[in-house]
């Protein structure tokens, strides 16, 4: 089994929220957008509405080993950073469950390579229209 390769910095998670596309699920949240680096780079990140820090631990956990299990299965075409942002319910479920999850969102997310994720500015919020 190869290493994970992980992502430290805060401006490479910046750039995942928002530039990246993302699925969100009452367990997870994923982002996924292209990399440079010659392999997949993996973030995790557990804030603390998740609970104590045995909680947000276990929640990590739980996501790099549905992660692991998971990741042979799927056909990247390309180097890509992935972030997955716990939710309040990721501690209490099972590896195995979230890595259905998990597979299906990034799934989806490799399907929608055209689309922009790009957000929209509203009107009224600080952009004056004519």
């Amino acid at each position: 089994m190869k290493n994970l390769v992980s992502i430290k910095l805060n401006k490479e998670f910046k750039r995942a929220y928002f530039q990246g596309k993302f699925k969100a699920h009452p367990y997870l949240v994923t982002y996924l957008i292209k990399n440079r680096a010659s392999s997949q780079r993996v973030g995790i990140t557990t804030g603390k509405k998740i609970g104590k820090a045995h909680l947000r631990n276990r929640a990590r956990r739980v996501i790099r080993a549905a992660y692991l299990n998971c990741r042979d299965q799927i056909p990247f075409d390309g180097s890509y950073d992935i972030v997955f942002v716990a939710r309040e319910q990721t501690p209490f479920v099972k590896s195995n469950e979230l890595e259905k999850i998990m597979k299906k969102q990034i799934q989806l997310l490799l399907a929608q390579k055209g689309t922009s994720s790009q957000k929209k500015r509203m009107p009224g919020k600080g952009n004056k229209q004519s």
